[in-house]
């Protein structure tokens, strides 16, 4: 049975990415565990890495709470040797 290159592999590159929640609909209790700031808008920043973002996703969900953007932090990529 043939397999696919991609299949099972975890590149490193995937676990450096990181990604930026903006969320709006989170009352200040349910924000005490998470690593995040806050803006004077109302909303809240989360910084997640990209193998978290689904599971982060339904946590603010079940939050109340409603992303309303997701941007990609800048990330250094591996230089040559390492890939």
């Amino acid at each position: 049975m043939p397999t696919s290159s991609l299949a099972g592999t975890n590149s490193g590159v995937s676990s450096n990415r990181l990604f930026q929640f903006e969320v709006v609909g989170l009352n200040p209790s349910s924000m005490a565990n998470m690593n995040c700031s806050i803006r004077r808008s109302g909303s809240v920043l989360v910084t997640v890495p990209y193998n978290r973002m689904n599971q982060e996703m339904k946590r603010i969900a079940r939050l109340g709470g409603t992303i309303t953007n997701i941007v990609p932090v800048n990330f250094a990529a591996p230089s040559q040797d390492e890939a």
